[in-house]
């Protein structure tokens, strides 16, 4: 039995399917990199809950299309995940006072904790591009499947906003000291890594894909624990996940300030990838950088819940603390997604301008505890 999700728009955005004892879902929107709209959060939010309560629903699998091959061929239906929120709809929203802003960060990261803390095994085929919002859509997996084509980063330092959607939970799990780089450089990394750095949990060739997707939805479970022991026989952890050596990332960004880091990267002799990252670092909000490793730490410390109620907090602060086209939000985007032009002013323009104290307002919450939008997570 198909079940469609619904939308306003005849050609739906996500794709919802009952097969067998599996709900299936697919990212529908291909020529943007299946990039997160409202409808979409709350079309994705509507059939978890209804499969969260179905008994006949074991296990859910999530999916992307890309934009090769024929709508509805095996080849479109794998190749790319989620490249993240609509960044361009965020910048569109934040200058003309729209709502929908609000809502969208509200209920994505309500999405991200029900995806978190579901109760049925859950399935990431995380090939492709897989960042930002796409990371809030399958960190909280059961498993999470990689191939030779993923690309996963956490880049929102690249746009002066800060790796959200649960970021500062997953991210600070990482071993050592690895949540604070990728947090701060948005940097990419491939399947190795992110399973090194405990990001994933399997790699399958691209080309398998297709056939798990296939052997998932035909599959009749008598029960949860059958689908859980199919599960760990036909995909289970790659002995390597969570165990990447990160000696050489720990003696930089264990360091306790972000100006203290880049010193260290600068004066590295004869180490290309200090002098690299770096230069990466010089590229970014300078204020960000300091707003995303106070997140990181503050995170590590934190529930699930705890941490999305924060970075609730600190999103609403990145389009309200400076409004309009004083944001670092507002201005990357305008920078990287809109004008195009790679040139963005930042403000303040350097890291040695940031004063102490000026990422604290972005941790004040402008809601009483009683009102906050995220009240109920985790209750």
């Amino acid at each position: 039995m198909s079940e469609q999700a619904p939308n306003t728009e005849n050609k739906s955005d996500v794709i919802a399917e009952r097969r067998g004892s599996a709900g299936l879902l697919t990212l529908n929107r291909p020529k943007a990199l299946n990039a997160l709209s409202l409808q979409m959060v709350r079309d994705l939010t509507a059939a978890l809950v209804a499969w969260r309560d179905d008994p006949d629903v074991k296990l859910v699998a999530i999916r992307g299309t890309n934009k090769k091959g024929q709508p509805g061929s095996p080849e479109a239906l794998f190749g790319g995940f989620c490249a993240g929120g609509d960044i361009r709809f965020f910048h569109q929203a934040a200058l003309a006072g729209d709502i929908a802003l609000e809502d969208f960060f509200t209920d994505e990261y309500s999405l991200n904790h029900l995806i978190q803390t579901y109760p049925k095994p859950f399935i990431a085929f995380m090939d492709g591009i897989v960042m930002g919002g796409g990371m809030g859509l399958s960190q909280g997996a059961a498993v999470r499947i990689v191939t030779e084509h993923t690309k996963m980063a956490m880049p929102e330092t690249n746009i002066g906003l800060f790796p959200d959607v649960g970021g500062g939970y997953f991210l600070s799990r990482c071993p050592g000291h690895a949540g604070e780089y990728l947090a701060l450089t948005g940097e990419v990394i491939g399947a190795a890594e992110a399973i090194g750095f405990g990001l994933a949990d399997i790699k399958r060739d691209a080309a398998q894909l297709p056939a798990i997707w296939e052997s998932l939805a035909s599959q009749n479970f008598a029960s949860a624990e059958a689908a859980h022991a199919w599960i760990a026989k036909e995909l289970p952890a790659d002995a390597a996940r969570g165990k990447a050596d990160t000696a050489h990332i720990d003696s930089f960004f264990s360091l306790l300030r972000v100006k203290h880091i880049v010193d260290a990267l600068e004066k590295a002799k004869d180490d290309a990838w200090a002098a690299k990252v770096a230069g990466i670092l010089r590229k970014r909000s300078p204020l960000m950088l300091h707003v995303t490793l106070e997140q990181i730490r503050r995170a590590r410390g934190m529930s699930l819940a705890d941490d999305l109620r924060m970075e609730r907090d600190m999103v609403y602060q990145c389009f309200h603390h400076r409004p309009g086209v004083a944001s670092e939000t507002v201005e990357g985007i305008r920078a990287l997604a809109v004008d195009k032009d790679y040139s963005p002013k930042w403000n303040p323009e350097r890291i040695e301008d940031v004063k102490p104290g000026m990422a604290d307002a972005f941790f004040v919450s402008p809601w009483a505890v009683a009102e906050h939008p995220l009240r109920a997570l985790g209750t």
